[in-house]
Parts: C-alpha cells; structure tokens; sequence
C-alpha cells in the first residue's frame, strides 16, 4: 500500500499538460463493442478505471495492443456478454457495457456495479431506457439478466433526471436499434458530446448533439465502421490543477485543453480574485490580491461540476471571508471534510450544504482518502498546510490522475509516493 508524502508551503511555477479524460476514454472503450473493425484510441489516459475496463473487454473476448498513440482494439471478436464480478464491483463505469451487450447479442449479464462510494447512483434510470426498447431485465444474484432477442426497438425516453452514464448506456444502445430513438432531458457534458460524435463518425444518424433532445437512427443489428479516436483532454483534472496554482497563490499554465470545457471552473475562480489568461489550447492563473470567498452550487454541465467541489472546498480555506458550497448531485460528497478539519479546517454541514470558514492555517496530518476528488482536495490542502501531510489510501487517486507526482512536481511541489 502506498502513500503520498507532502511537504507544505511551496510556491508552484511553469506548465503542465493535461492528460486525456478519464470520463470520456470509459464509454470510448465500451463503444468499441459495438464496432466492425479494429478502432485506433489515443490520448488515453494511463489510469486505474481504464486499464479495469481494458480488463473487462479482454475477458469479453477484445484484444488489444499498445501503440506509440495509445492502444488499437479490436471487440469484432467478442464472444460473451457476461461482464463478471470481480472487475465490475472495482469500477461503477463497468455498466457502459450493458448497453452495447444487449443491443449487440440481444442477451446480456452485467453485475451490479461497484466504484467511489460518493452516494447512491441508482442504475434505475438505465433499466428503465432498456426496457421501454424492449428489454426484458431481471436482477439475480447481484447481477442485471437482460434479454432482447429480437432486438432493441426505437422508442421516446426521457430521463426523470440528468445521468451522465445513463445518457451513454442508451445513445450506445439506440445506434444499433431498430428503428428511431429520441431521448429527452440527456446530459450535455463534453465527454456524453464526444461520443455522439463518435457514433456519428461511424454513419449513425444523430441530430441535437450538445442539447438535452437526441434523436438516433439505429443500424437495426449491424456493427459500426468505427473511426480512430482521440480521447479529449480531461476538464476535471485541469481544474484539479489551477486550484493548485489558486491554494498557493501562484502563476501556472496548464496546456492542451479545452477552454470551453473549464467556463464555469475559470469564472470562478476569477470570481475569487484570480486573473485568467486563456488561448486555444491553454489556461493562465494569475495570483490574486485576495483571495475572496466564494458561493458554489454544484449542478449538471454547463454548470459548476460536482467533480471539482471537493477541490474548491480546501481553496475556500484560504479565502478571506466564509464561503457556502451547496451540493445538489450526490448526498454523500462531503466525506472529505472530516480529513480536511484534521488538517485545521473549519467546515459546517448542514443537509446538503457546506459553510467553510476562509483564513484558516491549516497543518500537516495523517489523513486519508475517501473517494476520487477527496483525494485531490486533501492534495491541494497539504500544499498550503504547515509541515509534511501524509495521504494514506491514494489507489483512489490512480484511478482517474495519470503520473499526479510528476506533474506536481514539474510545477514545483515536493511530493513522494512511499510505501506504508
């Protein structure tokens, strides 16, 4: 088991570039289910959730090779549809198969998915998708049993509520439907957009990519001519890092992202004080004067995401004034707050909100991970904390950052990965 050691009170300088999204490369594998053909994917992020879901499609019968790009994979030689235990209970994203076994064999067997334990995300929404197409599902021993031998059918679905993965399960599932699917109240994030394109690439009909009305023209059965792909650059870890370079008041440049994607994340941070130089392809903080407090209300994309209130929680400990972060996507994401008041942050909950106390000086302790972005933000409180921190359970951490320590250390930070 390994830890990361953090030395506090360290300036950041210079530039670091943004690996591939983590939340985009997951579907991008599970579409490689429905394709004809061998599918070139680059810029895939080298983190734990892929290297699981490469795992999964290998035991579904994929096969795949490492190029100087990223990976080929050819899924034209599946031979089951059942997606086991023991790697889905590691990862929620496993049920992006479901929708493309089904539509694909007309049969599948999906167990019930495991992951960051941030709150319930209820699988219901995609069931109920599945269904109106014509599946027929039941739950078994821990595992959803879906059937449609005839094939999935073209159908209006509208989502009861936004669902990211639900959005991705049923576009992969209409593209080999019979018929025409529209989908209604669809998440717009980036990485539910590249898929569309991705999809639309290969010839599927798609009309509203970016909207919350979809409409999908299935292949009735038949396999896609899947295009090569490159995976888009990972806004939540370069959010992850101008929140470093805001905690530590300091000038860094992340580079080959998408500005569009970090709109909310930047003007907020320009709320708060900071300067924000933006180009094609690349991100400026500048530090501020004052670090102004801030009110943040998590909520689907376009909005603030729920991914990056852990990480602006540890920087609303260093603004001057008392900051309120309503949590409005999951229940349970305020687990790291009890790591960051070991650390001398004064942090009030109340149902869904959080009220968090600026000017506070914060101390190197033992703390560690609950969940993905609470790793991060315990990251970015030992920055500034006084002292060495020691993150303890950081295989979090490796589940959706590529090389963490080098980056920040290439920035400046003095940070070790040690065994326990």
């Amino acid at each position: 088991m390994y830890y990361l050691s953090i030395e506090g009170k360290q300036k950041l300088k210079g530039s670091v570039s943004i690996s591939g999204a983590k939340n985009s490369a997951l579907p991008i594998l599970a579409a490689t289910l429905l394709s004809q053909n061998p599918v070139s994917i680059s810029n895939l992020p080298n983190v734990a959730d892929v290297k699981t879901l490469l795992k999964l499609l290998e035991n579904l019968g994929a096969s795949y090779e490492t190029t100087q790009e990223g990976i080929k994979i050819d899924s034209s030689t599946v031979n089951s549809a059942c997606a086991n235990y023991d790697i889905v209970r590691k990862m929620r994203a496993s049920i992006l198969t479901l929708g493309p076994l089904l539509a694909r064999f007309g049969h599948c067997e999906v167990s019930l998915p495991g992951g960051c334990a941030i709150g319930q995300r209820p699988i219901d929404l995609h069931l109920k998708a599945l269904e109106a197409m014509g599946a027929k599902i039941q739950i078994e021993q821990g595992y959803v049993i879906a059937k449609a031998p005839e094939g999935l059918k073209g159908a209006t679905i509208i989502f009861d509520k936004v669902t990211v993965t639900g959005s991705e399960n049923i576009l992969m599932a209409a593209a080999l439907a019979h018929g025409v699917t529209k989908l209604v109240n669809v998440a717009k994030e980036p990485e539910v957009v590249q898929l569309c394109e991705i999809l639309k690439n290969a010839g599927v009909k798609i009309d509203g990519i970016g909207t919350s009305e979809i409409t999908i023209v299935g292949s009735y059965g038949k396999l896609l001519p899947l295009q090569d792909i490159k995976v888009i650059p990972d806004r939540i870890e370069a959010g992850t890092y101008l929140c470093a370079g805001a905690i530590t008041n300091s000038k860094i440049t992340i580079t080959d992202v998408i500005p569009k994607h970090l709109e909310a994340v930047a003007l907020k941070l320009q709320q708060m004080g900071f300067g924000i130089e933006i180009t094609d392809d690349s991100i400026t903080i500048l530090p501020a004067t004052k670090i102004l407090p801030s009110d943040i209300e998590t909520t689907e994309y376009p909005g603030f995401p729920t991914d990056m209130q852990a990480q602006f929680m540890a920087l609303c400990t260093q603004a001057d004034g008392t900051s309120l972060i309503d949590e409005r996507l999951f229940e349970n994401r305020f687990m790291h707050v009890s790591e960051l008041s070991r650390m001398g942050a004064s942090v009030k909950l109340k149902g869904h909100s959080a009220t968090v106390e600026g000017h506070r000086e914060l101390t190197a302790a033992d703390v560690m991970a609950t969940d993905l972005r609470a790793s991060s933000a315990l990251i970015l409180a030992a920055l500034v904390a006084k002292g060495t921190t020691k993150i303890h359970r950081i295989y979090h951490l490796d589940r959706g950052y590529e090389n963490l320590e080098g980056k920040f250390s290439a920035l400046g930070a003095k940070i070790e990965r040690l065994e326990e």
